[in-house]
């Protein structure tokens, strides 16, 4: 056990070297100041702020500490959820349909590469900008959140003895899935430059553009045609382990989501000259695209459809999805009002349930507390 009132390691450590300093030390990895003074709630901002050694207390976003503490509570792992009634429909020649078969791999060759795509975003661009710690600790949830789930697409395609070169080049080799992931990664590119930083115009808009693309889209709109697709097996009594495991991601999710939207918001209060007219269309023109996007998956996954989910429902879901998502960042609509026709989707969201959607058993995996939504 360290015994941290010992201090006499310091004396061995090697001399301290300072790392290169950013304008506003907005890493928190520059050189201490120390006629800084201390940090008050109201230094603290979302960009553009002294991150100095991530100082968590006094909070000023509670928001995003009840989000650490949600997810915390959401704690689950994939092999807790049998895969034996899955394992069995796979291999048996009548358990389902080629459409049903095709549609469940091309949504796991989705997925399995979509999750590492938006933790990479996460650890290597979204924490490195975002300067406020309360944020930056859900962060550090939701990246281990992802790496739960690429862990899920790996126990399934394993637990069905599926093709792993397959499943896992499906970005690279399937059309319709390699167009969003070449999307999602226009949308970084420019963060891939290391001199990238935030503190102009140009560049908090290229941050914010990013956090729409990743939050409001990736997360908030193209996992939500797959969504649809697994539960609507599950409701059917199909594929019940993967559906399990799919309602428990889409829970992260719409956390997830809503921490993107909350964090996108503030900004735009901190920040109101980035919002401009001209910004706002150009996010809707992402939001139109990106469904336009998910369409053609639809109809890529599901040439034929199966009972209850087709092509075309999934494209009006994607435009109710559009729309709701415009108006929780405040934008206009973009496609014309639709109802949503997969009403039992918000059932399978609400956190508040203590049984999983399919009632298969009795979920037991909240640790330190209950959820409170209220």
């Amino acid at each position: 056990m360290l015994d941290w009132s010992d201090t006499s390691s310091a004396a061995k450590a090697p001399a301290f070297i300072p790392l290169p300093e950013t304008p506003t030390d907005a890493t928190g990895l520059g050189t201490i100041d120390r006629s800084g003074g201390r940090v008050s709630v109201d230094e603290k901002r979302m960009i553009n702020c002294r991150a100095d050694v991530n100082q968590l207390l006094p909070l000023k976003y509670k928001w995003a500490w009840e989000k650490y503490l949600a997810g915390c509570n959401n704690h689950w792992m994939p092999t807790e959820v049998s895969m034996q009634a899955d394992i069995a429909l796979w291999k048996s020649r009548d358990g389902l349909t080629e459409d049903e078969r095709r549609a469940i791999k091309r949504n796991l060759g989705f997925f399995a590469a979509s999750e590492s795509l938006v933790a990479n975003n996460i650890v290597l661009a979204i924490y490195r900008h975002l300067t406020n710690p309360e944020c930056r600790q859900y962060l550090l949830r939701q990246s281990f959140e992802e790496a739960v789930h690429t862990h899920t697409f790996q126990y399934i395609v394993e637990s069905l003895g599926l093709d792993e070169g397959e499943l896992f080049n499906m970005y690279r080799e399937v059309p319709s899935i390699t167009e969003k992931a070449a999307w999602a990664l226009k949308h970084t590119q420019h963060l891939d430059d290391p001199d990238f930083k935030t503190g102009k115009p140009e560049t908090d808009q290229a941050f914010m553009r990013d956090l729409v693309a990743f939050y409001v889209i990736f997360e908030g709109m193209w996992f939500y045609t797959g969504f649809a697709q697994i539960l609507s097996l599950g409701r059917r009594n199909k594929m019940v382990g993967i559906a399990e495991q799919y309602q428990y991601i889409l829970r992260d999710e719409s956390i997830h989501l809503n921490f993107g939207i909350d964090v996108i918001n503030q900004i735009k209060i901190e920040n109101p000259h980035l919002w401009t007219k001209a910004f706002q269309e150009e996010i809707r023109d992402m939001i139109r695209t990106a469904a336009e996007l998910e369409a053609a998956y639809g109809r890529d996954t599901m040439p034929r459809g199966f009972l209850g989910l087709n092509a075309a429902l999934c494209e009006t879901y994607m435009h109710f999805i559009a729309n709701r998502r415009c108006a929780q960042i405040g934008l206009a609509p973009v496609f014309v009002e639709t109802e949503n026709p997969f009403p039992w989707m918000s059932e399978a969201m609400d956190l508040k349930k203590e049984k999983n959607f399919f009632e298969t058993r009795v979920i037991e995996y909240q640790n330190g507390g209950a959820l409170n939504w209220e």
